[in-house]
């Protein structure tokens, strides 16, 4: 989920509902082995739990890079970090997209999501997620048609409103004279994306003869699961009143992950997508041997995240530099609030942090998103999650 959102809990404290619930009529039901992703059957949103997690689990990958490391090992990483989350019972893994920014290596999920789909099998591969007022939505809609030939059934398609980088970038990827796109073109690109999703433009439409390849005028198929994705109100809303899936990006914009998520469920309508709310949060969470092990590593994150917002991206600066690194007062304050946001410590710490964000906020499911300077850690602490968790090996 993309760090900004000029796109996008319940407080009362209920109860998720739907985890792992099937259900009839859903698109992206593929043939494949029983209770694994693409399976018959296999419901394309609701995840299944694990272990003794509280609900499902998944991942959210930014391909960060480290100081001292390149884009290719960040991208190595990347397959292996999927590979593991596959083996050990994560729902999806998702990555975002970001562009001009020096310490992240997704500029491209399409191209990340087609080369993770040659690596793995059953896991659910997504965009957390494609920023579509960067691009065209036939465009969009031949890529992730691309990724659902490539991986039958097990593809989402999340979509945000946020340019995913700066200004002057944003101008780049779009030309200067879309930056003051109206509010109201998000949900008319967004219906235009799904028309060439499932090819029903109407008859008279301009576009009616138009068709997203590979898609349905070839013949029958699954096709994307659409999710929208936000850091406000307005995806939430919109989410809700098309009956999608919603995805909130709780890890950089926490304050407002309950009246959110309230938001989506007040506002939902039943669907042929969805009988019913459901609501994924990103959550930043890091577990390692200790927890100063793993304060070392959110902390470079930290002063990158720092960096970034102060108009200074670059590559993730390592434990050493991050801890010798001189704050000044109103950037310990920035950063000692952003670490409060991070599930982080021993692997029970992580555990027990993240089954009381579930319990506060009634999520559907978590997609975690280990952030620090090194890909070992990252992959460690997937790990060390599901071992807290006990989930099984999937063979």
């Amino acid at each position: 989920m993309s760090d900004s959102e000029a796109t996008g809990a319940d407080g009362t404290g209920a109860e998720p509902t739907g985890h792992g619930a099937a259900r009839e009529g859903v698109r992206g039901a593929e043939p494949g082995a029983a209770g694994a992703p693409g399976a018959a059957g296999a419901d394309p949103v609701r995840g299944t739990v694990q272990g003794e997690a509280p609900v499902p689990l998944s991942v959210l990958d930014l391909v960060t890079v480290g100081a001292g490391s390149t884009a290719r090992d960040s991208l190595r990483t990347s397959v292996e970090i999927a590979r593991l989350a596959e083996s050990r019972g994560y729902h999806r893994h998702w990555v975002a997209e970001h562009h001009s920014m020096p310490g992240v290596a997704s500029s491209s999920p399409a191209v990340i999501l087609a080369h993770l789909a040659a690596h793995t099998s059953r896991i659910r591969l997504g965009s957390g997620g494609v920023m579509l007022p960067n691009h065209a939505p036939l465009v969009v809609a031949e890529q992730f048609g691309t990724l659902e030939a490539l991986a039958p059934g097990r593809v989402d398609l999340g979509l945000g409103r946020a340019p995913g980088t700066d200004p002057r970038t944003a101008a780049a990827l779009r030309g200067p004279g879309r930056l003051d796109e109206a509010a109201d073109e998000f949900p008319r690109r967004l219906a235009e994306l799904i028309r060439f999703l499932d090819d029903d433009f109407p008859d008279g439409h301009p576009y009616a003869r138009v068709h997203a390849v590979p898609g349905p005028v070839q013949g029958p198929a699954a096709r994307p699961q659409v999710w929208l994705l936000g850091s406000s109100g307005f995806s939430a809303r919109l989410a809700g009143e098309r009956g999608l899936p919603f995805a909130y990006a709780h890890h950089f914009s926490a304050a407002g992950t309950l009246p959110a998520l309230d938001l989506y469920r007040q506002s939902f309508r039943p669907s042929a997508v969805l009988d019913a709310p459901y609501a994924v949060i990103g959550v930043s969470a890091l577990a390692a041997g200790t927890a100063a092990e793993a304060r070392a590593q959110v902390l470079t994150g930290a002063l990158s995240m720092l960096r970034l917002r102060s108009g200074r991206p670059g590559l993730v600066p390592t434990p050493q530099e991050a801890a010798a690194y001189a704050f000044s007062p109103l950037e310990r304050e920035f950063v000692d609030g952003w670490l409060a946001n991070i599930v982080h410590g021993a692997p029970d710490e992580v555990r027990s942090g993240l089954d009381a964000l579930v319990k506060r906020t009634g999520a559907d499911e978590l997609m975690l998103t280990a952030n620090g300077h090194s890909g070992e850690a990252r992959l460690r602490s997937y790990g060390l999650v599901a071992d807290a968790y006990g989930m099984p090996a999937v063979a």
